[in-house]
């Protein structure tokens, strides 16, 4: 799973559970923007996600959603919309082990080119780019996808809407 190996300046890490906001975009015709990673000495040990990464000094989440997807994407023309999950993860990556707590913002967007403008070393070594996955597309995937049930809390948000309040996901351990 993705993450940066250092907290950024002025994170707020200190080695414990990290507070982490993502970024469920989706554009106008309702595909999801996913992230294609991979652990940075293996690029065969690789994974899709949704942009985000940590929280850092004083700023909010939404403020960190906001920030993330455009340094990971170029992307700043969005409607940030309510949190709709939040999980609990832990995984290993770059040789080291990441606790995390993630909030998934909604966001909508026009614009569906990206361009990473702002990425860590890490990142630049271990992001090799983005695509925009129909629900159909995801639901068949045989790629490694985080969160694991993406796919169908895709379909019950396409189907149903946003939640009233946050939804808690499963706790996630990779080993």
């Amino acid at each position: 799973m993705p993450a940066e190996p250092v907290p950024a300046a002025g994170e707020s890490y200190t080695g414990g559970l990290r507070r982490v906001a993502r970024v469920v975009l989706l554009d106008p015709r309702d595909r999801i923007l996913l992230l294609h990673g991979h652990e940075p000495d293996d690029p065969a040990d690789d994974w899709w996600f949704t942009p985000g990464g940590g929280v850092e000094g004083d700023e909010t989440r939404e403020q960190a959603a906001l920030r993330e997807l455009a340094e990971e994407t170029g992307i700043t023309e969005v409607e940030l919309g309510p949190v709709l999950w939040r999980r609990r993860c832990s995984f290993p990556f770059a040789g080291r082990r990441w606790d995390q707590d993630e909030w998934y913002y909604l966001a909508r967007t026009t614009r569906t080119e990206t361009a990473a403008t702002a990425l860590t070393e890490l990142e630049r070594r271990s992001v090799t780019g983005s695509r925009w996955w129909t629900y159909p597309e995801l639901a068949r995937a045989h790629e490694t996808v985080y969160p694991t049930r993406l796919a169908g809390l895709l379909r019950t948000l396409l189907d149903e809407g946003p939640p009233a309040g946050p939804v808690t996901l499963d706790t996630e351990i990779v080993q």
